[in-house]
């Protein structure tokens, strides 16, 4: 008999534990939302959080706060995801380096993107660009081979992620090149050593360096996409340039801790994709040169697993192993 009450108040705790959670689902959120940025303020995936959030938080009635916390290849972002609560109310902005490519170029990673997070909704995607100084005597793809190889020492080649340490390391395994990585913390330290001389060459985001680019301040010798950037018309692809399977583009999207429950995962995402299909997203997207990326949750795991396949092939061309 004791056994058998004691049975039947499990059971009435469970009953009440999950009514519980799903009258908190449905008033979700009751205070402000985090967002964590893996990469310094002023970078392109920066603005992305910050916009998308704050259009998120309008959806949702509660405020968006950013916490930018850059460092070692995102791992510093995720482990302070990881950390929290998988409640809803801290959010990654993640890109394609800590998604799909860490797994790829790190060894002993301290976390599996599939397993550890869970997609909410993609956001956008931007093509790179390879960047010089404006007084750099680099001005096409042939230039950049050609100096290149009669410097006689590599040249030093600023990224910020491993995504695009592994789009310069693939474009100098196929010019037969040699690259020395000077790895930051996020785009803006880079933009202001490209200015002043410091690099020979950045591979970057597109998106936040267009003002500096309109500017005449630096540089593009480049882009990576497919065919050339309708902002920048006169700029060749690495495509053209006599690389034709070379294509490359970095994206964003929101993530949430695994075990985050679906209906509060479903309500952000919700949020997320009201946003991307307004005129206001548009216009920001434009702005940064992007294209929309609107994956749903399901949709967003989908791709993530193909842009690891593809990544792990880019890898492997360019002969790059863990380390």
């Amino acid at each position: 008999m004791n056994t058998r009450r004691a049975l039947l108040a499990m059971i009435g705790l469970l009953t009440l534990s999950a009514s519980v959670h799903a009258e908190t689902a449905k008033e979700f959120p009751t205070r402000p939302i985090r967002v964590i940025v893996p990469f310094t303020s002023g970078s392109g995936s920066d603005t992305s959080a910050r916009y998308y959030g704050e259009q998120m938080g309008r959806t949702l009635g509660q405020p968006v706060v950013v916490e930018n916390r850059p460092g070692a290849n995102g791992l510093i972002g995720i482990q302070a995801l990881k950390n929290a609560p998988a409640d809803g109310y801290t959010v990654l902005l993640a890109s394609n380096s800590p998604m799909s490519v860490n797994p790829i170029v790190m060894k002993n990673l301290p976390y599996d993107p599939l397993k550890d997070l869970k997609p909410v909704s993609g956001l956008s995607r931007n093509m790179n660009v390879f960047l010089v100084p404006e007084k750099s005597p680099i001005k096409t793809v042939a230039d950049l081979v050609a100096h290149a190889k009669d410097r006689g020492k590599p040249l030093a080649v600023g990224t910020y992620s491993a995504g695009y340490q592994l789009a310069a390391a693939w474009f100098a395994n196929l010019a037969g090149l040699q690259f020395v990585n000077v790895p930051y913390k996020g785009q803006a330290q880079i933009m202001t050593d490209v200015i002043g001389g410091q690099l020979d060459m950045a591979v970057v985001d597109l998106g936040g360096a267009i003002t500096l680019l309109k500017e005449g301040k630096i540089r593009a010798v480049a882009v990576t996409g497919e065919t050339r950037h309708r902002d920048f018309p006169n700029v060749p692809t690495i495509k053209e340039s006599g690389y034709p399977d070379y294509a490359q583009y970095s994206w964003v999207s929101f993530y949430v801790r695994a075990g985050t429950p679906d209906d509060i995962t479903d309500k952000l995402a919700t949020a997320v994709q009201t946003a991307l299909k307004s005129p206001e997203s548009d216009a920001f997207l434009a702005t940064k040169g992007g294209d929309p990326m609107p994956y749903p949750p399901k949709e967003m795991r989908q791709f993530q697993e193909r842009e690891m396949a593809r990544f792990r092939k880019v890898a492997a061309a360019a002969g790059i192993k863990p380390e």
